[in-house]
């Protein structure tokens, strides 16, 4: 395998200059450019409360080939002024000085039998079930 010398072309300038001025771009490419001619009918139609797939319809019954999600797109962008959308707020996690601090829990009044444990240790696991021989006399569990 011989190398082959390259011969390098020097670029022609005149001819890349004319080619740029001469440049558009695909249609399909152009951001609504099929809806861009109805500017003013998608206004109108939005003024009178018509949902974007209600302009839809009406566009495509009338041979403009698009879909209800792309008149959404451009109501909100070029119609709207942007493409802002509504973002969920989310709480913070401080406390600010504003927000009131709930009030303390009042302190359980203990009961003592010569039964019951210290308050140190574990409570029983399972399920809360009254004590009978914690309750005062002459009340009962219904």
């Amino acid at each position: 395998m011989n190398p082959s010398p390259q011969t390098s072309t020097p670029p022609n300038l005149e001819l890349l200059r004319k080619a740029i001025r001469e440049y558009q771009p695909e249609s399909s490419r152009i951001p609504f450019g099929n809806l861009k001619p109805f500017h003013d009918s998608i206004m109108e139609l939005r003024g009178k409360q018509a949902s974007y797939a209600v302009i839809a319809d009406l566009l495509k019954q009338n041979g403009v080939k698009t879909s209800r999600a792309r008149v959404a797109e451009y109501g909100r962008i070029m119609l709207d002024g942007g493409k802002r959308r509504k973002r969920r707020k989310y709480a913070r996690s401080a406390p600010t000085a504003i927000q009131a601090v709930p009030p303390a829990p009042k302190p359980v009044q203990q009961i003592s039998t010569p039964n019951s444990l210290p308050p140190a240790a574990k409570p029983e696991r399972g399920p809360h079930i009254a004590k009978v021989e914690l309750l005062p006399p002459g009340e009962t569990c219904d």
